[in-house]
């Protein structure tokens, strides 16, 4: 990675995200399939969706610094993926394997919310103010797609008494 300037940083940063977001929108498919939950379906589908638009926004900011990320692989987030994988290659009780699937889930929501919120520090400091704005709307839809995750398993699957089977 070329440390020379603040900027090689930022573009480094922005061809990670774009990775990790290609990552996620592959494996998501599997994840939606894998849950039995129709709430954590919806939450999983919503949440692809808003991930293909992350993935357009991240590339037309790439492309306004004629920037290409096709050779750059999110390492964190592909690990992230080896353990949604595992999850959804599991088997036992199908509300337990939802929970499951939704904690691998905000493992890579909590990687890109860190991601953005630096990426939106670097693009401000840089004095990229429509990126800075860019990047801080990705930053909210990750933010709700965290709040909405956690909503389902504290208020749902865990209150249903999944937490007590969980431990014995």
């Amino acid at each position: 990675m070329d440390l020379t300037s603040l900027h090689t940083v930022y573009v480094h940063h922005l061809k990670d995200l774009y990775s990790a977001e290609k990552q996620m929108i592959e494996a998501m498919p599997t994840m939606i399939e894998a849950a039995s939950s129709q709430e954590v379906k919806d939450a999983f589908a919503t949440h692809l969706e808003e991930s293909k638009g992350h993935l357009q926004r991240v590339r037309a900011l790439l492309q306004e610094l004629e920037a290409n990320p096709a050779n750059t692989n999110c390492e964190a987030m592909t690990g992230i993926v080896k353990e949604v994988s595992n999850v959804v290659d599991s088997t036992g009780k199908a509300d337990v394997k939802d929970v499951a699937l939704i904690a691998a889930a905000q493992r890579a929501e909590h990687y890109e919310i860190t991601g953005y919120g630096t990426a939106r520090a670097f693009a401000a400091t840089l004095g990229y103010s429509e990126a800075a704005s860019e990047l801080q709307m990705i930053l909210n839809d990750e933010y709700d797609a965290d709040g909405r995750l956690d909503k389902i398993a504290e208020g749902g699957l865990l209150k249903m008494g999944l937490n007590q089977e969980a431990v014995a």
